[in-house]
């Protein structure tokens, strides 16, 4: 018995000192400030912040669970959308709120983590340091804690720096497709022949060898291709905004043979795990390139092919494969809207 009170004295002597540490030398709350630049313009930057489906898209925190489940409340933007969120995996939950929006300029944020009646304030702040430039600005007020959770106060500025180095991440990659996509919509010009420089490219897709009759090309491609589009949205969870353009590659003049081989894939940021062996990944180099859009019925792609080929050789230049990149999801029945793009080299 006297074991147990020994014991019982050491605990107590021992919380006591724990709880006057942590009432002394530990704040009750923290303040703390984050900075980061990114290379794209204030009002591109700001549409990822005040919506809260394009926010989930990206922020770490919510990206990175699997098993998170998220509602979302209307107006869904700005000022007074909210959403609350559970994750049974991690055993979590919480709620997040818009408070205040001044449109490109500033953002209040409440989040209410775990049944915490106290809510953590975060505060962002839009800069433009030029026209392609952004700098965002995280101002955090951590709720009060009691003495006894206090010592979590020790790690929560690591962990929300942490989150957003991650975060800013993904913004950066969903950002890129996003702008991507619409410099090259807004660029468009049909039927012109062009050179561009074409940077390097991962794409994740699958091969594959068909026949080359009347229609029944384009039916595989439109088949494989949702094969493809199910597999990085259903199985991988990626986003449409997560990656770029479907583009598929082959001989540029296999057009006139009965059977044809073409690897069809979708555009990623970076190599991550695969078990489905009917899909790989391939690396496109960075090339020179004689570019056509060209848009009408699959078949009637040949002529604008043929240009790009005679434009080689008429410059002397040997040229590899063609990518065909569909800046609209190819569909059975309806017309194509493609980039032809012939790789060439002296």
């Amino acid at each position: 018995m006297r074991i147990f009170k020994i014991l019982a004295v050491i605990i107590i002597l021992l919380g006591g000192a724990y709880a006057a540490s942590m009432y002394y030398f530990v704040d009750e709350s923290k303040n703390f400030t984050i900075e980061k630049e990114i290379d794209y313009p204030v009002d591109k930057v700001f549409a990822q912040f005040n919506n809260l489906q394009n926010f989930t898209r990206w922020n770490n925190f919510f990206t990175s669970s699997p098993s998170i489940d998220i509602d979302y409340y209307t107006p869904y933007e700005g000022q007074g959308s909210a959403i609350s969120y559970a994750d049974p995996k991690n055993d979590t939950d919480g709620e997040m709120f818009i408070r205040y929006e001044n449109l490109n300029k500033t953002l209040k944020y409440q989040l209410f983590e775990d049944k915490n009646e106290n809510p953590t304030l975060v505060d962002v702040k839009f800069k433009p340091v030029s026209a392609e430039k952004t700098k965002i600005i995280w101002y955090v007020h951590t709720p009060k804690l009691a003495v006894w959770r206090r010592v979590q106060n020790f790690w929560t500025e690591d962990r929300f720096a942490e989150n957003i180095n991650k975060s800013m991440v993904n913004l950066k990659n969903s950002l890129g497709n996003k702008v991507e996509k619409d410099n090259q919509m807004a660029a468009i010009k049909y039927d012109s022949l062009m050179v561009e420089n074409e940077e390097d490219k991962l794409l994740l897709g699958i091969n594959v060898s068909t026949s080359n009759k009347k229609d029944a090309l384009y039916k595989n491609i439109v088949m494989n291709y949702n094969k493809v589009y199910n597999f990085v949205t259903m199985d991988l969870g990626k986003r449409d905004d997560e990656f770029g353009y479907p583009i598929l590659i082959t001989d540029a003049d296999n057009y006139k043979d009965k059977e044809v081989s073409y690897f069809l894939g979708i555009p990623l940021s970076k190599k991550i795990g695969v078990s489905d062996n009917n899909f790989n990944f391939r690396s496109v180099n960075p090339s020179q390139n004689y570019v056509i859009y060209y848009k009408g019925s699959y078949e009637g792609r040949i002529r604008a092919i043929q240009q790009l080929i005679q434009k080689a050789k008429k410059d002397e230049m040997r040229f590899g494969d063609i990518r065909q990149t569909f800046i609209e999801r190819p569909m059975e029945g309806q017309e194509v809207n493609v980039k032809l793009s012939l790789s060439v080299y002296k």
